[in-house]
């Protein structure tokens, strides 16, 4: 892949981000010269090239580069080619970017990144107002400081646009539309729906939140079991929620399950009534893979989702961290 951009600092930046990228396919060269990149790319062996706008001369749009992208500048679409804003947050152009890969490559191409499948970690209690999402968002924080990790929210209404106050492009409903394609076309399909908060990965929540009870439990399967095995996570982190269709199927495909209690009178009667539900239906086995975690009070929560990362919360999941998936995993 070639990357063209005369802003010399733009295009510094940007190859140092793309290079950083542990999962991107390319060997990439890097070009602030228009007539340098004419001179070494000209010999048809250009899978990608990347291009200022302010760089898209006639004779690069010439060149034998089997997909070219502009970094649009003007705000004016250039017409028979993709254009991607050059003036917006790197994280945003490489997910642009991975979609762009997804739609460019086959199965077979010999890229596909692989690895052991992810541990599914799920989180449900139904217990309301229980700090199940704060507990959820700090465990994958903390387990992302040194694995990686994706964490899934089921929320009806997750509020994360004015959360992070970021602009997010498709969310986890979109994403399913992608779950029957080739493993190598899916993660990158996956890639461009990801985004990061600190060192922990996450899909934007679906955002017509209404729609959830909608999709099929046989939807949500085919993707959750995608993403693990592909997806090139050592953890997935599931934030259930009776919102969607399935939730006792969901859990049974969880390695490990973690369900917040409370001791008063009111909060046991909600754990007998789910616990009694599952033997009924005779799924036992979710039982045996789920922690009853009480938790302490706290003095104070973190506020905003970049916080996570400290504070007791923080502390106390680390210690369990150690107890609990650290002592599992030999």
């Amino acid at each position: 892949m070639a990357l063209c951009d005369s802003e010399s600092d733009y295009a510094e930046s940007m190859s140092d981000y793309l290079r950083k990228k542990e999962d991107f396919p390319f060997e990439l060269h890097t070009y602030t010269d228009v007539n340098k990149l004419l001179e070494y790319e000209k010999d048809g062996s250009l899978e990608m090239l990347l291009v200022a706008e302010s760089d898209y001369t006639y004779e690069v749009a010439s060149l034998p580069a089997a997909k070219t992208i502009l970094l649009n500048e003007s705000g004016s679409l250039v017409q028979n080619v993709c254009n991607i804003d050059k003036y917006q947050r790197a994280e945003m152009i490489y997910r642009e970017l991975a979609r762009e890969i997804a739609g460019s490559i086959g199965a077979g191409d010999g890229i596909l990144q692989k690895k052991l499948p992810a541990t599914i970690i799920g989180l449900y209690s139904p217990i309301k107002r229980c700090l199940q999402t704060s507990f959820a968002l700090t465990l994958g924080q903390a387990l992302s400081e040194n694995r990686k990790v994706l964490y899934l929210s089921f929320e009806h209404y997750a509020g994360w646009n004015q959360l992070l106050e970021k602009s997010m492009k498709g969310d986890l409903a979109a994403l399913l539309y992608f779950a029957g394609e080739s493993d190598e076309k899916f993660q990158y399909y996956l890639r461009s729906f990801t985004m990061q908060v600190g060192k922990l990965h996450y899909i934007p929540p679906v955002y017509a939140g209404q729609n959830l009870i909608y999709i099929k439990i046989s939807q949500w399967q085919e993707l959750i079991s995608k993403i693990a095995a592909v997806g090139g996570f050592d953890y997935l982190i599931l934030d259930l929620s009776e919102n969607i269709q399935g939730t006792f199927e969901l859990l049974k495909m969880c390695d490990k399950i973690y369900t917040i209690v409370k001791e008063d009178e009111k909060a046991r009667g909600k754990i007998e009534q789910y616990e009694d539900l599952l033997r009924e239906y005779e799924m036992e086995e979710i039982l045996q893979k789920t922690k009853k975690q009480i938790l302490p009070e706290f003095s104070r929560l973190p506020e905003r989702i970049e916080q996570y990362t400290r504070g007791e919360l923080a502390d106390f999941i680390r210690h369990l961290i150690t107890e609990d998936l650290e002592a599992e995993d030999g």
